[in-house]
């Protein structure tokens, strides 16, 4: 059995209601004013109404071109309302005009698109054979005009207000009159930056950069412990400012931020003022027009500033971690509002950050870290060996949290371009790094205690209690050369490199979390 018409109710330009389908044979036209072919085919339209006895509506679709189209053509067919577009949507006009005519069960028996003579000619002899056409008088074709509802700002409201919208989450009404960027201010939504106001129309603009089902779980985001769906975290990306391209990184950061061995939550509580820091790689950096080259860490990058922004404000605004609540951060730290930026891979000799944890080249992929601090500034302008570079490079990482602070945890070194090249001259691999910082900032026990100097350090009554040998034993800045993670970024020009210090690494702080990335 054939489905039934959308049935509707309109009012027309005395104000009188009309409902379509009528219980009866009956035919709906749907026309706008400013299309030529519609303004053709009115008087026919005129004519089948007072023919035909099926009692024709025109449906107009927008106000003032309703009451244009009425005194044009001395209508007496009645016309229709439809300038909030709701029925044409309902109806998925494309083209107009569109001439549909329903059985007595309000099922559609014929259908007349744009205009065709011959179609037309066949269509009043099958519905009003008796009406006096002089078809002579029209031309063999005309084309139809796009309707309102194709217009995508147009159709993307459509979209979001109709019954079978995909978005499910809370609309919060705004006064007319009030200022909606203040009001989202005033609600605690924005992180003390602009935010833009996640409209119905944005948010389904924003599900078009994944084929994830919007109602889709993605996390748990503590403290709250909320559920984080596909539409959430779209409706904090359009927030944020990004473009729907880059909802995947975003979805796939959230997805690791919030697994056990991150520990988002530790993250963002501690005094330390830590913050997650996105390293993206593979074929998606330069899809969606990441920065990995010059100020790579900086501003002036919609996609790395967004994106990283983005993961911030889904963690504040779904999973409440906002300052002065579980966010005790003593000073606070830039890095919460954004850090995130890309690789570059193709100006490494070394084995990009993705693959060197288990994933393979050809895939998108967002590795999170846990930083407190940084990026800090390595300046070596003069070094011409790799044996010399990677030791300034282990003697500036040695000042992290504290010059007397040992066997930390992770940290990121990311080296630029001309460092790389020096490197290279040596054939310097990142395990060769690794060792070099490991030797030039080993320690003796002994020289980390606390003293008058500074009560940082070795407890002096622990190490009183120590064996010789035990003190002058030697501890490296960093608990294993593991921890240090080596990404390349930046600009050609400049020999400055830069690096990331670490919070609280191993199973009782958090540890690095990579996510491959559904890259459509």
């Amino acid at each position: 059995m054939s489905a039934l018409l959308p049935a509707f109710s309109l009012q027309d330009l005395d104000g009188r209601s009309h409902t379509f389908p009528r219980g009866t044979k009956s035919v709906v036209c749907f026309v706008k004013e400013d299309c030529p072919t519609c303004n053709l085919v009115m008087p026919l339209i005129d004519a089948l109404h007072g023919e035909s006895g099926l009692g024709v509506l025109v449906t107009g679709q927008t106000v003032d071109g309703n009451q244009v189209l009425a005194r044009r053509h001395a209508l007496n067919a009645p016309v229709l309302d439809d300038s909030e577009l709701t029925v044409s949507f309902a109806y998925d006009v494309e083209t107009v005009p569109l001439v549909i005519a329903a059985d007595h069960e309000g099922v559609e028996a014929d259908r007349l698109v744009g205009f065709d003579k011959n179609e037309w000619r066949a269509f009043f002899e099958r519905h009003a054979a008796g009406a006096t056409v002089d078809w002579d008088a029209y031309p063999d074709w005309r084309p139809g005009c796009g309707s309102l509802t194709q217009d995508p700002i147009i159709g993307e409201r459509l979209r979001a207000a109709s019954e079978n919208s995909p978005l499910s989450a809370r609309r919060v009404e705004i006064a007319p009159h009030d200022d909606v960027h203040e009001f989202m201010f005033d609600q605690g939504f924005s992180d003390g930056l602009p935010i833009v106001p996640p409209t119905p129309e944005r948010v389904l603009r924003m599900l078009e950069g994944t084929s994830r089902d919007p109602q889709s779980l993605v996390a748990t985001i503590p403290p709250n412990l909320a559920p984080a769906t596909v539409e959430k975290i779209a409706v904090n990306a359009v927030l944020a400012g990004c473009r729907p391209e880059y909802l995947p990184v975003v979805i796939a950061a959230i997805e690791a931020a919030c697994t056990d061995t991150f520990n988002v939550h530790g993250v963002m509580a501690t005094t330390m003022g830590a913050s997650p820091v996105m390293v993206v790689n593979g074929p998606i950096r330069q899809r969606i027009g990441m920065n990995m080259g010059l100020s790579a860490l900086g501003q002036g990058n919609r996609a790395n500033a967004t994106i990283g922004r983005a993961v911030r404000l889904a963690l504040r605004n779904v999973g409440g971690a906002r300052p002065g609540g579980t966010e005790r951060s003593t000073l606070g730290n830039p890095m919460k509002y954004s850090m995130c930026f890309a690789e570059w891979e193709e100006r490494s000799p070394w084995p990009a950050l993705h693959v060197e944890r288990g994933f393979d080249a050809g895939e998108s992929v967002v590795t999170l870290f846990a930083m407190t601090g940084g990026p800090s500034l390595i300046v070596d302008q003069t070094s011409r060996a790799a044996r010399q570079l990677a030791g300034s490079f282990g003697m500036s990482m040695e000042s992290a949290h504290n010059v007397r602070a040992h066997n930390m945890g992770d940290c990121i070194l990311v080296v630029s371009p001309e460092h790389i090249d020096t490197l290279r001259t040596e054939n310097y691999t990142k395990a060769d790094v690794r060792n070099r910082i490991q030797e030039v900032t080993s320690r003796r026990l002994r020289e980390l205690v606390a003293d008058a100097r500074s009560g940082a350090g070795l407890d002096p009554a622990l190490a009183a209690g120590m064996p010789a040998d035990k003190l002058d034993s030697l501890a490296p800045k960093f608990s294993s050369p593991g921890n240090i993670h080596l990404v390349v970024a930046g600009s050609e020009a400049g020999k400055f490199s830069a690096f990331f210090h670490g919070w609280a690494s191993g199973p009782r702080g958090s540890m690095p979390v990579s996510r491959k990335i559904d890259d459509p």
